[in-house]
């Protein structure tokens, strides 16, 4: 075939299969189509089925973007995959309030305008011993609306060794300048003591922020005041501490402080996530003394860094799970974090059976900023290499490790119902 031998456009939209579908979507299409056709004649390839290659890319036209995924890298907390995967209860409540209208930012009991902010506070207070709560889009909001509304124009002091950088470029000192604070840094990397902060107050300090290490740690020279020891030179000097946690874990585990210790330590304000060790969906939580939660409530920024109903839906959902012990283990992080190996290793077992791979043994990871040094006993079933970009590339995709020739399929981050999931999409992907 020639180059002047291509149908035209209007003889492909001519063709009855694309005859009801929409002029335009038809139109980006069948031109899409052409161009490749015109590549292929180029390099000597004669191009086939024109009418139903348009059709398949219009099917790929309305496949959504963002779609579910199977997890078995290992890795609980993946930033790339969306972080924590939701309960059962959070996405119930999500379709409750997203079907219909909500009392979102009304008073039922007044019948007057309310604030969206009302409905987590008595929650995230009984969760954390916090006088009030207050709710954004991420931490990072969080922190950038606390030293904005605390700050703005004064100085922040906080430590050399805690201006982490936060995930994809972001770091604590651009969040600093943002919010219109000046950054005073004490200490060293690896050495700040509480003396520092001390000789750091000056006229123009407005607070001291300590930002927890959540996705990194300093191991050998260190050293790094206890909280206690800040919140006793914050408050004899009449100012706030605000604590940026990260993550965020309701309840110990590991090395990883929780909001409450934070509070009870001396905090007046703890910043932590929503999507990491909570279990919930990305938000910014802040929690602390009830007056300076307002200042924040009515900042500016606060409009804009707000969270929106789902969010508060999920979050409230998730909130209400971890209130009690005996449901905590629904929150799906909270289950893989504190699965038995041996459980993990049946379930690795039965998919290697029913694919015919074989059980290695493997390390997960919590992932996401959080807990860094931890590593958690997990089993996978090894597979060929090359089947791991066809994986990828199913539906539902299936993402996971390549390491020494083989791809990986580590269980602990995968359901019993997923492993039949996996299965299939191996069987597919070797057809």
């Amino acid at each position: 075939m020639k180059l002047r031998d291509l149908p035209s456009v209007d003889e492909l939209l001519h063709d009855e299969r694309l005859a009801s579908e929409p002029h335009e979507l038809a139109l980006a299409a069948t031109r899409t189509v052409l161009d490749e056709a015109r590549e292929q004649i180029r390099a000597g390839i004669d191009p086939e089925a024109l009418v139903d290659r348009v059709v398949a890319e219009l099917a790929l036209a309305r496949r959504p973007s963002l779609r579910r995924v199977l997890n078995a890298t290992g890795v609980l907390v993946h930033t790339n995959l969306g972080r924590a995967p939701l309960a059962g209860a959070a996405l119930a409540r999500v379709a409750e309030v997203g079907a219909g209208y909500s009392n979102l930012e009304y008073d039922l009991a007044l019948g007057e305008r309310g604030s969206r902010q009302d409905h987590l506070a008595g929650c995230l207070g009984r969760l954390t011993g916090a006088e009030a709560a207050l709710v954004v889009n991420n931490n990072a909001a969080a922190v950038l609306l606390a030293l904005a509304a605390l700050a703005e124009g004064r100085e922040v002091v906080v430590s050399r060794g805690e201006l982490v950088e936060i995930g994809d470029g972001f770091r604590i000192p651009d969040v600093l300048e943002r919010s219109g604070a000046r950054l005073v840094e004490v200490g060293t990397t690896n050495r700040t003591r509480a003396g520092d902060y001390e000789r750091a107050i000056g006229p123009e300090t407005a607070l001291l922020l300590r930002v927890h290490q959540s996705n990194f740690r300093v191991i050998g020279f260190s050293e790094q005041p206890r909280l206690e020891e800040l919140a006793a030179i914050a408050h004899s000097h009449d100012l706030p501490l605000v604590d940026d946690l990260g993550s965020g874990a309701l309840a110990r585990f590991a090395d990883e402080p929780t909001p409450a210790e934070s509070l009870r330590a001396g905090a007046d304000l703890v910043c932590f996530s929503g999507d990491k060790l909570l279990g919930g969906p990305q938000g910014g939580i802040v929690v602390g003394r009830s007056d300076l939660v307002e200042r924040l409530r009515r900042h500016p920024l606060q409009r804009a860094l707000r969270a929106d109903k789902l969010t508060l839906a999920a979050l409230e959902g998730t909130l209400q799970l971890a209130l009690d012990p005996a449901t905590r283990e629904e929150l799906p992080v909270l289950r893989m974090l504190h699965e038995p190996i041996e459980t993990v290793r049946a379930r690795a077992e039965r998919l290697a059976q029913l694919v015919g791979g074989e059980v290695e043994d493997t390390v997960a990871r919590v992932g996401g900023g959080a807990l860094p040094l931890t590593e958690l006993q997990s089993a996978a079933c090894a597979v060929e290499e090359s089947l791991a970009e066809w994986l990828r590339r199913g539906d539902p995709p299936v993402v996971a490790l390549v390491r020494d020739g083989r791809t990986l399929l580590d269980c602990r981050t995968l359901t019993d119902a997923e492993v039949d999931e996996v299965a299939a999409a191996v069987h597919a992907s070797r057809t």
